[in-house]
């Protein structure tokens, strides 16, 4: 009797669909992730199908004219479609592994076997960073995207001001009004400027009075969320202030498929404390109040395993490609779906 066997190829081919569907699963963001325009971060897979190394993922601004009513013509009043794109470029991103031959007969568990979480770690912490440091980047008036730390005090500048309807430094809107970054900071104190309750309905009111509006995510067909990140100590003064009212919150977040056991609710807003969202500089922590559209993801070619032998099949590697770009959504000068919070928020004594 013949017995089948598995081929190699198919074996592979599962491990890079289930290595995909792990990193998805597993990374920080992924509830807050789709393909739709509903979705915090914007999932784009058009170049896994065709060639090309950026996408332009466009916005229709909504009409603001008034039109006309009875007899007026309106041929010649027709209000022209005002409409932007943001490019993303991809880039490739690799990682491998190598073990010997000698090192594999050791233990009972394969090349694969071995590489895989720590390949998976790798991906999942890549993804994050890309999305903090998008939610983070400086945008100048050049609109190339800048990290704060490496951002002139000129491109800082440019950014509040371009920003000014969805920025927020501490407690009140006009701590920004000198349009100066440094200045801006200088205003937070420890009294006035932690991450408190008022600040997360302040940063709502801010996204619903914003121009253009900073859509609000839509589930269970008619309820309207905003989700807000937030680093570790800012977390730590925010649940502080909702001590009084968190356990009604959580109970009421439950049924949200945006919620996460340890995710805090207020006022319709979901908060999620990431403990990679670093200081930006001495006693100050940031706040991503995010609508639909927030950030966009383009991928290029989902992550991918290879494996290559050397030194006549001594050496053993294996590694992952993917080739993906992140960035905050930007349409004329604006970031579309964030308000930006600037929190006073000092180190743990």
């Amino acid at each position: 009797m013949t017995l089948s066997t598995v081929a190699t190829a198919n074996t592979v081919k599962q491990w890079d669909a289930d290595f995909y569907r792990e990193y998805i699963r597993s990374n920080r963001f992924s509830r807050y992730q789709g393909t739709d325009s509903n979705a915090v971060i914007q999932l784009k897979e058009q170049l896994t199908k065709r060639p090309g190394d950026a996408l332009t993922i466009s916005l229709v601004a909504a009409l603001s004219g008034a039109g006309v009513s009875g007899n007026t013509l309106l041929e010649g009043a027709e209000e022209a479609l005002v409409n932007y794109g943001h490019q993303i470029a991809i880039q490739a991103y690799r990682q491998g592994v190598a073990i010997t031959e000698w090192e594999e007969q050791k233990t009972a568990m394969g090349l694969r076997a071995a590489a895989r979480p720590l390949l998976k770690d790798w991906a999942m912490e890549l993804n994050r960073t890309k999305v903090i440091a998008a939610l983070s980047a400086i945008v100048p008036n050049t609109g190339i995207q800048e990290p704060y730390s490496t951002a002139t005090a000129t491109e800082r500048n440019e950014f509040i001001v371009a920003n000014a309807d969805r920025v927020l430094f501490g407690a009140a809107k006009v701590n920004a009004v000198s349009g100066v970054f440094a200045t801006a900071l200088a205003t937070l104190d420890a009294t006035d400027d932690t991450f408190t309750k008022e600040k997360v309905s302040l940063m709502k009111r801010i996204a619903k009075t914003a121009d253009p509006i900073i859509r609000p995510v839509r589930v269970n067909d008619d309820e309207e969320w905003y989700v807000a990140f937030a680093g570790s100590l800012a977390f730590r003064d925010l649940k502080a202030s909702l001590a009084t009212t968190h356990a009604d919150a959580m109970q009421r977040g439950k049924s949200n498929p945006l919620f996460t056991d340890g995710d805090l609710v207020y006022d319709g807003v979901i908060i999620r404390e990431i403990p990679e969202i670093a200081a930006l500089a001495a006693n100050v922590g940031e706040v991503f109040l995010c609508g639909a559209q927030a950030v966009g993801h383009v991928i290029g070619k989902r992550w991918a395993s290879k494996t290559e032998e050397r030194d006549y099949g001594f050496v053993n590697g294996c590694a992952i490609e993917g080739y993906f770009g992140t960035e905050k959504l930007v349409y004329n000068g604006k970031q579309h779906g964030v308000v930006t919070g600037y929190m006073y928020a000092a180190a743990d004594a």
